[in-house]
C-alpha cells in the first residue's frame, strides 16, 4: 500500500488512541484498505443496477420477497438520483441517511410521494441490502453496526463469496462451526465486506482493527475473526498474534511518554527528567522504569511545582526540601465512615524511603555525568537534598520481614487444609460437570446434594448444555466453574512443590519439563526448567512424584487432539509486550481460541478457594493466600527439612543468599539475632567456607542423595542429609515410598507376617506377636496406599522430545 492511501485512511481513526496506545501504533503499522468513492458496480446506470439485481443469484428467499426488495432498491436508487455526485457511493456520501443510525429510512419515506411511491421501512431495508450485496454502496461500518440486519451475513455470503465462507468453516474444527460465537464471528467478516468491498480473502488486519475500534459490543466475534483469518495464514507474519485486550493496553511508553502524564510546567526541567529516563533505559528494564518516572515526575517535581510555582531549579534552598521530605512521608487514602460517607484521611507512606533514594539516585547520577560530559549535564548538577541516612531502609526492611514471618507462620500449618479444598473444589466440580454432560436437556439432574435444570435447547455444537439453573434460578456455568477449579488445584500443587514465582508459573511450557540423566547410574531423572525471569537465570529443579503426577494431568487437558500443546502467546504485564507462541501449560480455550491463563484468573480462584475452606486468621478474618506466600513456605519448610540454605538459595534462584534467609520464616525474632551471631562468629574463623555458591561436588552429593534412598520396596522419603531414625524398619516407617513394582514382594512380607505371628501364637511367644502385628498392620496400609494410587493415576507420556528429535531440529535450523 503506498504512504498516500495509508495517509488518506489515517484520519478515519483520529479517536483509536482511546483505545490504547498499542492499537493506535497497529492501526499505522496495518492501516485498514483505502476507502474509493468509486469502482464498476457503483458507477453503473441506475437501470444497469436493476438489471443486476434481477440476475437468479439475487432472487433469495421467497419470490415475494424478492419483489419487495426490488421495489425498495429502485425507490431508493430514484432517491438518491436527487443528491451530487457521478457513482451511487458518492451519492449515498451526500445524502442525510449516510452517516445516520436509526431511522435512516425517513428522508426516504418522506420524498417517496413526490413520485406516486409509499415504501414500507421494512421493503426500503430490504432493498438496502440488496445494494448492499450488490456492491453497489458501502456503508460504513458505524452505519452498519447501528442498523444491524440478521440478513446481512447469509445474504452477502450467497451472492458475493459463497466459496469464502466454506473454505473458512472448513478450516475450523467441527466443534466450532455451529456456534453462536462462530455465526457472529462470520457476521463481523460480513460487515467488513460489506463497508470495504472484496471477498473473505481480501480482508486485512487493519479492516478489523477498524471494526474492532467502531464495535461497542461483539468485541468477542470479531476478536475470533480475526483468530480464524490469522490461523489460515491471511496475514503477514508480523500481525499481532491476538486482540485480546488490545481496546485497553498501551503497550511500553517511551521516557517523554512517562513523563508527559503529570503535566510538569517547568519545561527545562521536564526535558531534563526525559533525557534522564532515556539515559537509565538502557540499564532498567521497562517494569522498573515506571516507579523511577512516578518518583522523579509526580512525586518530586510535580509536588514541588505545585506547593511553589514557578520553581525551576534542582538547588533546592533547606526550607523546600525539608518540607518535601515531610509531605513525602505521608499520603492521602480514603477511608468510609459509618454512615456511608467517604473521607480523606493521611496515613504513612510505606515506599517513601524508596521515593527519596531514587530522587538522591537521581541527583548523584547527573553530578557524576556532569564530570564526564559537561555539556550536557554540568548545568544542572546540584548538591543533593537528601543524605543517606534520609533514605534509610533498615526500619522498613525489618518492619517488613516482621510482617512477612508472621504471614508465613500463620499460613504454613493451614497449608495441607488448603491442599485438601483444593482437591475437594476439583472434584466436586468434575462431579458436577460430569452429570450436567450426561443429563438430557430439559432435564433435572442431583449432585452432591444440589439439584439443578437444564435449559431446553444449546447453543454448543457438540449438543452439550451451556449451563445450569441451580434450586434458587441462578444460572450457573458448570464448565467454566470446572475451569476455574482444576486451575486453583493445580496452582496449589505447582506452587507448593516448587516454590517459584507466579510470572515462571505462567511461562511453564512443554518444553519446560526435560529429563537429566546420573552420569554414575544413568538413572534419568525428570527436571522442570524455571525460565529466566526476576534474575535474568535460568535454573532447574528435580520434579517429585507428586510434582510429575500434577504436571502430567495438566499436559493432558492441554493437549489437542493431534497430541500437541497449541501454541499461544502470552502478554507480559510487566514488560508490556508480547511474548513469542509457546506450548504454554496455562492455557484454555475461549469462544474458540486458545488464550493464556492470565494472573488475575490465578488470584480469583485462590480466593475462591479460601473462602471456600473456611480458614481463618488469629482475628476470626477470612485469611488470605497471594501466590507469593507459597514460595516463602517452600523456602521456610524445605530448611526446616534439613536442606542446606545455599541450596535452598539455588533452588529458588535467589542472587544472595540473604533474601533466601529472609523468605525463611524459621525462628522468633531473638532466635534469628543469636543464629545470625552465631554466623558472624563462624564466618571470621572460616570465611572461605561459609555461604558460598554450591560447588559442582555438592551439587553432585544433593542428585545422589536420591540413589542412596533406593530400597527393595522402593524408596525412602526421609530429608536430605538426615540418617534414618527408625533403625531401617522399613515396612513400619511413615516415609518409606512404595513402587508398585514391588507389590508383589510386599505381599509375601505381610503373608510371611501373618505366618510368623500364627506361629507366635501357637508357641505361646507373646513378647513377638505385638511387633509382628505393628510390622504387618504398616505393611496392610502400604498395600491400601498403593490400591489408592493406582485407581487416581493415569499414566501420561509427556513428551519430552529425544536427543535425536532436538537434534534434527538443530540441523534444520542451520540449513534454513
Amino acid at each position: 500500500m503506498t504512504q498516500a492511501a495509508s495517509t488518506a485512511v489515517l484520519p478515519e481513526f483520529r479517536t483509536v488512541i482511546s483505545m490504547g496506545k498499542e492499537a493506535a501504533a497497529l492501526i499505522k503499522t496495518f492501516p485498514p484498505r483505502p476507502q474509493s468513492a468509486t469502482w464498476p458496480t457503483t458507477a453503473a446506470s441506475r437501470e444497469a443496477v436493476l438489471d443486476q439485481l434481477r440476475l437468479p443469484a439475487f432472487q433469495f428467499g421467497q419470490p415475494n420477497s424478492h419483489k419487495a426488495r426490488l421495489v425498495g432498491a429502485r425507490v431508493l436508487l430514484q432517491w438518491l438520483e436527487t443528491f451530487p455526485g457521478d457513482s451511487w457511493q458518492r451519492r449515498w456520501d451526500a445524502c442525510p441517511s449516510s452517516p445516520s443510525a436509526q431511522g435512516w429510512a425517513s428522508p426516504v419515506q418522506a420524498w417517496a410521494p413526490t413520485i406516486g411511491r409509499n415504501p414500507t421501512g421494512a421493503s426500503l431495508r430490504a432493498g438496502m441490502l440488496l445494494l448492499i450485496c450488490a456492491d453497489v454502496i458501502r456503508p460504513s461500518l458505524r452505519w452498519l453496526m447501528d442498523n444491524s440486519s440478521r440478513h446481512l451475513r447469509p445474504s452477502l455470503e450467497s451472492v458475493r463469496d459463497p466459496e469464502g465462507f466454506r473454505t473458512l468453516l472448513a478450516s475450523r474444527p467441527p466443534h466450532e462451526r455451529d456456534t453462536k460465537m462462530a455465526s457472529e464471528a462470520l457476521k463481523a467478516l460480513a460487515r467488513i465486506m460489506a463497508a470495504s468491498g472484496g471477498n473473505v480473502s481480501d480482508i486485512v488486519v487493519g479492516d478489523v482493527l477498524a471494526l474492532l475500534q467502531e464495535g461497542r459490543d461483539g468485541t468477542t466475534a470479531i476478536r475470533l475473526a480475526y483468530a480464524w483469518l490469522r490461523e489460515r495464514g491471511q496475514f503477514p507474519a508480523n500481525a499481532p498474534a491476538t486482540l485480546h485486550g488490545i481496546k485497553v493496553r498501551n503497550g511500553q511508553l517511551s521516557p517523554t511518554e512517562l513523563v508527559d502524564r503529570y503535566n510538569l510546567q517547568c519545561k527545562p526541567i521536564r526535558d531534563l527528567i526525559v533525557a534522564y529516563l532515556a539515559e537509565r533505559q538502557t540499564a532498567v528494564d521497562f517494569n522498573s522504569l515506571v516507579p523511577l518516572s512516578m518518583a522523579l515526575a509526580k512525586l518530586f517535581w510535580a509536588d514541588l511545582e505545585r506547593h511553589h510555582p514557578g520553581i525551576d531549579s534542582l538547588r533546592l534552598p533547606r526550607e523546600v526540601s525539608d518540607a518535601w521530605k515531610a509531605r513525602i512521608a505521608v499520603k492521602s487514602v480514603a477511608q468510609r465512615k459509618p454512615d456511608g460517607t467517604t473521607v480523606m484521611i493521611s496515613a504513612p507512606r510505606g515506599s517513601a524511603a524508596s521515593v527519596k533514594s531514587l530522587v538522591r539516585t537521581f541527583y548523584l547520577d547527573i553530578a557524576q555525568w556532569a564530570v564526564d560530559e559537561p555539556e550536557r549535564w554540568g548545568l544542572w548538577a546540584a548538591p543533593s537534598p537528601l543524605t543517606e541516612a534520609d533514605c534509610s531502609v533498615k526500619k522498613m526492611e525489618q518492619d517488613q520481614k516482621v510482617r512477612m514471618d508472621r504471614r508465613t507462620r500463620e499460613r504454613l500449618p493451614v497449608l495441607p487444609a488448603l491442599v485438601r479444598t483444593a482437591k475437594q473444589q476439583l472434584d466436586t466440580a468434575k462431579t458436577r460437570l460430569e452429570l450436567m454432560d450426561s443429563t438430557a436437556l430439559g432435564a433435572e439432574f442431583t449432585a452432591l446434594g444440589e439439584t439443578f435444570t437444564l435449559p431446553l435447547s444449546t447453543g454448543r455444537s457438540d449438543g452439550k448444555p451451556a449451563f445450569a439453573m441451580d434450586g434458587t434460578g441462578r444460572r450457573r456455568h458448570l464448565r467454566a466453574e470446572e475451569k476455574k477449579a482444576f486451575w486453583g488445584w493445580a496452582t496449589v500443587e505447582i506452587l507448593r512443590h516448587t516454590g517459584i514465582r507466579i510470572e515462571e508459573l505462567l511461562e511453564l511450557g512443554h518444553h519446560s519439563i526435560i529429563s537429566y540423566k546420573l552420569p554414575s547410574t544413568g538413572e534419568v531423572v525428570p527436571l522442570l526448567q524455571i525460565a529466566p525471569s526476576k534474575t535474568d537465570q535460568e535454573r532447574l529443579l528435580l520434579v517429585t512424584p507428586e510434582l510429575a503426577d500434577v504436571l502430567s494431568t495438566v499436559v493432558m487437558r492441554v493437549r489437542g487432539k493431534d497430541g500437541a500443546v497449541p501454541l499461544v502467546s502470552s502478554y507480559d504485564s510487566g514488560e508490556r509486550v508480547w511474548n513469542p507462541p509457546m506450548p504454554l501449560l496455562y492455557q484454555w480455550q475461549t469462544s474458540g481460541t486458545n488464550r493464556s491463563v492470565s494472573e488475575n484468573v490465578i488470584r480469583a480462584s485462590l480466593k475462591e478457594m479460601l473462602a471456600a475452606s473456611g480458614i481463618t486468621d488469629n482475628s476470626g478474618a477470612p485469611l488470605n493466600f497471594q501466590p507469593h506466600d507459597f514460595r516463602r513456605i517452600f523456602i521456610t519448610d524445605s530448611i526446616l527439612n534439613g536442606l542446606p540454605p545455599h541450596i535452598a538459595q539455588v533452588i529458588a534462584g535467589h542472587g544472595n543468599i540473604n533474601t533466601t534467609m529472609g523468605y525463611a520464616a524459621i525462628y522468633p525474632t531473638d532466635a534469628i539475632e543469636a543464629h545470625r551471631a552465631f554466623i558472624a562468629r563462624r564466618r571470621s574463623l572460616r570465611p572461605s567456607e561459609e555461604y558460598r555458591s554450591v560447588t559442582a561436588e555438592e551439587w553432585e552429593e544433593f542428585l545422589g542423595h536420591f540413589e542412596r534412598r533406593k530400597l527393595a520396596l522402593g524408596q525412602c522419603g526421609r530429608a536430605f542429609g538426615t540418617d534414618c531414625q527408625h533403625e531401617h524398619a522399613c515396612v513400619r516407617c511413615p516415609v518409606l515410598i512404595v513402587s508398585p513394582e514391588e507389590r508383589p514382594r510386599l505381599e509375601e512380607i505381610r503373608d510371611n507376617l501373618s505366618d510368623r505371628i500364627a506361629e507366635a501364637e501357637r508357641e505361646g511367644w507373646l513378647g513377638e506377636i505385638e511387633g509382628l502385628q505393628v510390622s504387618r498392620a504398616g505393611a496392610e496400609e502400604k498395600l491400601a496406599h498403593l490400591d489408592a494410587e493406582q485407581l487416581r493415576r493415569k499414566t501420561v507420556d509427556l513428551g519430552i522430545p529425544t536427543f535425536n528429535q532436538i537434534a534434527a531440529r538443530i540441523m534444520e535450523g542451520n540449513d534454513e
